[in-house]
């Protein structure tokens, strides 16, 4: 079964703790707020969709917090949304893909009655993420689950996951935000000017994480802006293998600068947990704890790069649909209208049939990137089909 939400704006705040922290979706809020208090509305298993920053995982830790804790329980509440209550398991993976141990260890998790709340949890934001071996572990756990449990899967839309996973699940679809709404909730948050909160949210298409990185970091916007100056300037194969290694080094640029304090902190504080003075040598008896981090780190930053890569090409996309649109006569409501005199260039000089060829060239980018290929070669053979209007 599936609700479709109004798409009206709306504002955070409207419905009191655990939910005030979700944004813009007050009829989800209602739907879930019903679910947790009357047994009859509750189905075992949930898919939240919607498109990136759309809040799918604040939703899923306030439905959680409010199925575990009793009404007006704050304390075991703020457990939850710390993620440090017994009888939530969440699973976010750090790398590219959910291995099958994961999954494993979630479906013996989930046969578990609650030990201290009214249910057990089981929330995973990245069930896109899931190779169909993967998923098949989770069926029988959807299927034939404890009374007790609820599972609560999070992706950008039904169909990124398997049509047995769908049909075992109560999907809840996000309305997305105008970029009205979400440059407003910038200001709120960041104190930010508002055409520096209106450029982000537009920039970032809406995914309010990504608007609020944008709004708050001057590094990143500044490699967003080098990597499309770049773009538009590739003329030949010379500049298309140029633009696509600058391309993976801002990329991995961006992505040290997401992952390395985080890194840093936690090794720290693994050595300080294993008794290991700063500064001093790591003893053999707990090199492999740290190792094992350092992996864990190497997998994380992996991901992050290709996250990162991603990025670029919603951006691209975001540029070249912006070509397109300026061909067929639309100039309102582009994404990156400050380049106006740049892409009406380009649109001169380009036919809308090249355009929607680099557009299709960049979805294949994506799904070779998805199956593991270079980054670096995905992005020269893109790079080429900007260059010369056609598939090397």
């Amino acid at each position: 079964m599936s609700v479709a939400l109004d798409p009206s704006p709306s504002a955070a705040g409207t419905a009191p703790f655990p939910w005030d922290a979700v944004w813009g979706q007050d009829e989800a809020v209602e739907t879930l707020r019903a679910a947790a208090s009357d047994p009859a509305a509750l189905a075992h298993a949930w898919l939240i969709t919607g498109p990136p920053g759309s809040g799918r995982s604040t939703l899923a830790y306030a439905f959680a917090a409010a199925l575990i804790a009793d009404p007006g329980d704050e304390r075991a509440q703020q457990q939850v949304l710390a993620r440090t209550h017994p009888d939530l398991t969440a699973l976010r993976t750090e790398q590219v893909v959910i291995r099958i141990d994961e999954a494993r260890r979630l479906v013996e998790r989930a046969s578990f009655a609650p030990s201290l709340g009214r249910h057990r949890v089981i929330v995973v934001e990245d069930a896109d993420r899931m190779a169909e071996r993967t998923s098949n572990v989770l069926l029988k756990a959807l299927e034939e689950p404890p009374e007790k449990t609820v599972w609560v899967l999070c992706a950008p839309s039904d169909a990124d996951l398997l049509p047995t996973i769908r049909s075992r699940v109560r999907v809840l679809r996000l309305r997305e935000p105008t970029v009205a709404d979400v440059a407003a909730l910038i200001v709120e948050r960041t104190g930010v000017a508002a055409e520096v909160a209106e450029e982000s949210a537009r920039h970032a298409q809406r995914h309010i994480g990504m608007a609020q990185r944008l709004a708050t970091d001057d590094d990143a916007r500044a490699r967003r802006a080098e990597t499309l100056d770049a773009v538009l300037a590739v003329r030949g194969i010379g500049d298309a293998v140029d633009v696509a290694g600058r391309i993976v080094r801002l990329a991995t640029d961006d992505a040290k600068a997401l992952t390395a304090t985080r890194d840093e902190e936690e090794r720290r504080a693994l050595l300080r947990m294993l008794g290991v003075a700063e500064g001093a040598a790591v003893p053999p008896s707990v090199r492999g704890q740290v190792n094992a981090l350092e992996d864990d780190q190497k997998r994380r930053a992996t991901r992050s790069l290709r996250d990162g890569i991603d990025r670029v090409l919603t951006d691209l996309q975001s540029l070249f649909r912006d070509v397109v649109m300026i061909q067929y006569g639309r100039e309102s409501d582009l994404v990156n209208g400050e380049r106006i005199d740049a892409l009406r260039a380009l649109a001169a000089e380009w036919t809308p049939a090249r355009t929607l060829g680099v557009l299709d060239r960049i979805s294949v980018t994506r799904r070779n990137l998805e199956q593991n290929a270079a980054p670096l070669l995905a992005l020269e053979s893109l790079m080429i089909t900007v260059a010369n209007g056609s598939a090397p």
